[in-house]
Order: structure tokens, then C-alpha cells, then sequence
């Protein structure tokens, strides 16, 4: 059987990868820290399980518009006033089975063959990877901590060419749990968006940032840009991984187009899991979420403090996600060997750099505090005593 190029193209995702190794470890009946996957250990509000069971009771199981039920639509539009201040009409919004899914209709909608598109290095593999299989051409753009390992408005000028035709940014940012700041990246839209240029921006992680001295909230990128593309998901604030719902907010006139795509590619996110999703916006579900938040804000505190224990530097602490990304230049081994052996002498599963770019792959490791605050200890422990056997400071 002949294998698409496309196929045999792209790269195994490693936090799977490790994860599947961690899985064949406890398989043996040893414990493993699994710090590799960026899944909440929460799971969904209680008020949505119950939603879910009565959605399941009234038999809510037929094909539903492609663009999600009316009632979700509108929930996330209201939600977009109540959180973050924006008026959006619920007309922009489409629910998808997964952000995933909303990456997968926007670059079907906007990607032409050989267009250039900017993103960050590092960045979420998967973004990129959709990109590429409708045939972009991915710049990767090498981030330090110098700019927070994120895009800056100086970067995409330096790098654009007569060729790029957009550009993706995620705030906060997988694997390194830092934002761009809000009058930075109001900076960039502004440039390309004046460049007749599109902007995705990745929020996924949003409502997990840290809110501001005054008690604000974080900033979406629609309060200075209405036109910008934004994705968005259940996942991660809400604790739904499994349920795999997400959705985006898209200028108006590109939803007929995305539209006809989610007809044709899946037909219609998963009915009950919309109709539970509405149980997401109730005061009950975010006071919930909001508990949670500050609850993520104690793990990262725990980890950044276990870290510079053990003398692993983070070069730029986390603001939001729940991601640390750790440099291992001072332990004599590269980032690939410092997590394979971590895994198979310490039992604790990391993610190498080499999912995430190329620019700091070799040195540096993502670690996800969604884990227990028990589990995190015990991680840390071992990676200390890990650490400590290689002999270096």
C-alpha cells in the first residue's frame, strides 16, 4: 500500500509518545509521573456532567447544524461580554468538534498552496502541521526569552516577505505558558492586518491566565482586533478534553466558506456534548473554573520553586497555561536524553523541545503542572534525585 508523502512527512507528536512509554512502564506495575500531557486532572464541572446526563436522557442525539446549536452559539458570544468586555454576535461563532477541528476548517479556508505563514518557534506542533498539510509554507520564526518566546511586532517585520500571507500566534502559549502582551500584540495585528494579511490567534489558554493586580482578567486579541481569527476550547479552562468541543470567532464573511467545510468534514460537533456545554456558563460551572485557576497558579508556584531547587532555570516563568518550559543546558545532556532517561530511570514522563521547533529543541523540556500538587511533589522529588546522579551542578 502506497503512504501519502503527506504521511510520511510529518513527526510523531512526543508527548505521546512518551506517554504511550509511560503507559508500558505502569504496564509493569511501576508508578510513573505522567508531566508530559497538558490535560487537567479536574474533568468537567459537575454541573456539566449533570448537564450531559439529561441531554442523554432527552435523547439529544441527532445531527445538529454544522455550525452548533443557536443556543451554545449565543452562550459564547454572552460569554465574551461577561468575561472579557467584547460584544460579538453570535453569528461570528462556530462550534467544533475540538479546537482542532476549528484549526482544521480555518486553514481549509484560507490556505492555498505554497502561501507563507508565520508562527512562532516554539509553538504547538499540531498548528503547524495543519498548515502544512493544506500545502502552506511554515516559517518558523526563532523566539528567546527576550520576547518571551513569543512572536513580537518586530520579529513579524523582519521576517515577512511578498510571499507570507498570515500569520498564527498562540497567548497563552503550549509548551511555554507565557502571553504575549496585549500592546504587543495589538502591534502585530495592527501591521499585518494592514497588510490585507489574516491573524489567527490561539487562545485556548486564555481563561487560565493570571488576572492583574486590579483583579482584571485577561484581554482577548477582539478587543483591538475585531477581525482577527480566534480559536478557542472546552478543553483546557473547562476541564472537557475528552468531550472535544471547541470553537472560533470568525469575521463574518468567512463562515459561509467554514460552513460548507464542517458539512463536508464532519458534519456536526457531537450533539450531547453541545447541549452539556451549555451548562459551561452558568455562575456555578466558572466559579468552579475560576477555583481551579487559582488552584493551577498554586501547582506552577509549587514546580517553579521545585525547579530552581534542583537548579533546572526557567528563562521565563509562565503566565498562563499550565506549562512550564525548563532549560537542562547545565545537566550534560540534551533535552531528547534527559527526558528518555528521566522516564526509564525516574519513572517521570517530560516532553523533549523537539515537538514544539527547532530553535531551542536541544535544551529545553515542557513539564505540565495540570497534574495533582501530590503527584507534582513526588515528580519533583524524583527529578532530583535524577539530577542529582549526573554529576553536574
Amino acid at each position: 500500500m502506497k503512504i501519502s508523502r503527506r504521511a510520511h512527512a510529518i513527526a510523531p507528536f512526543l508527548a505521546m509518545e512518551f506517554g504511550k512509554q509511560a503507559a508500558a512502564l505502569e504496564a509493569t506495575g511501576r508508578h510513573v509521573v505522567k508531566l508530559n500531557i497538558g490535560e487537567p486532572d479536574f474533568g468537567a464541572p459537575d454541573g456539566v456532567v449533570r448537564a450531559m446526563h439529561a441531554a442523554l436522557e432527552a435523547r439529544h442525539m441527532a445531527y445538529t447544524a454544522a455550525l452548533g446549536i443557536p443556543s451554545l452559539r449565543e452562550a459564547i458570544a454572552r460569554h465574551y461580554e461577561t468575561t472579557y468586555g467584547v460584544r460579538i454576535s453570535a453569528e461570528r461563532i462556530v462550534v467544533t468538534a475540538g479546537a482542532s477541528a476549528a484549526l482544521l476548517l480555518v486553514t481549509a479556508a484560507l490556505v492555498d498552496a505554497d502561501d507563507e505563514v508565520l508562527v512562532g518557534d516554539p509553538s504547538y506542533p499540531c498548528n503547524r502541521h495543519f498548515l502544512e498539510s493544506f500545502g502552506a509554507r511554515v516559517k518558523l520564526v526563532a523566539t528567546d526569552a527576550s520576547t518571551r518566546f513569543q512572536l513580537s511586532s518586530a520579529l513579524v517585520q523582519e521576517h515577512w516577505s511578498d510571499r507570507t500571507r498570515g500569520l498564527m500566534v498562540a497567548t497563552p502559549s503550549n509548551p511555554t505558558g507565557t502571553s504575549v502582551p496585549p500592546h504587543e500584540l495589538a502591534s502585530i495585528c495592527s501591521w499585518v492586518g494592514a497588510r490585507g494579511a489574516w491573524r489567527i490567534v490561539d487562545e485556548i489558554y486564555l481563561g487560565l491566565s493570571d488576572h492583574a493586580v486590579s483583579g482584571q482578567g485577561a484581554t482577548t486579541v477582539l478587543t483591538f482586533d475585531r477581525d482577527a481569527i480566534v480559536i478557542n476550547s472546552f478543553s483546557k479552562y473547562f476541564g472537557m478534553t475528552g468531550w472535544r468541543l471547541g470553537w472560533c470567532v470568525l469575521p463574518l464573511e468567512l463562515v459561509p466558506a467554514v460552513e460548507r467545510l464542517a458539512q463536508n468534514y464532519y458534519i456536526c460537533p457531537s450533539t450531547p456534548a453541545q447541549h452539556a456545554a451549555l451548562a459551561c456558563f452558568t455562575e456555578e460551572s466558572i466559579a468552579v473554573c475560576e477555583s481551579r485557576r487559582l488552584e493551577l497558579a498554586s501547582r506552577r508556584s509549587l514546580v517553579l520553586a521545585g525547579l530552581e531547587q534542583i537548579g533546572l532555570s526557567v528563562p521565563v516563568p509562565p503566565d498562563g497555561a499550565f506549562y512550564v518550559y525548563f532549560s537542562v543546558k547545565n545537566t550534560g545532556l540534551d533535552a531528547m536524553t534527559f527526558c528518555t532517561r528521566a522516564l526509564a530511570e525516574a519513572h517521570v514522563a517530560l516532553t523533549p523541545g523537539a515537538d514544539f521547533g527547532k530553535c531551542s529543541a536541544c535544551d529545553h523540556v515542557r513539564l505540565s503542572y495540570a497534574a495533582s500538587q501530590s503527584e507534582l511533589r513526588e515528580g519533583l522529588r524524583r527529578l532530583e534525585t535524577f539530577v542529582g546522579s549526573l554529576g553536574h551542578p
